[in-house]
């Protein structure tokens, strides 16, 4: 299992989600990731998820 980071900002740069999470692999990341965001309503919001090492999973301006 590796661990993730997701996080969304508001337009203004407010940041409305910092939150960390596991996973056992880049696709369950991304796919936690948008269930996330969409139970948060955030999916339309500026956001991303990140593995530990700091790659980009999942991102949406």
């Amino acid at each position: 299992m590796g661990k993730y980071m997701l996080t969304a900002f508001s337009k203004s740069g407010e940041t409305l989600l910092d939150e960390s999470f596991e996973a056992a692999s880049e696709k369950e990341a991304k796919e936690l990731g948008e269930k996330r965001l969409q139970e948060l309503n955030l999916l339309d919001t500026t956001h991303r998820c990140t593995n530990a090492s700091g790659k980009l999973v999942l991102f949406h301006r």
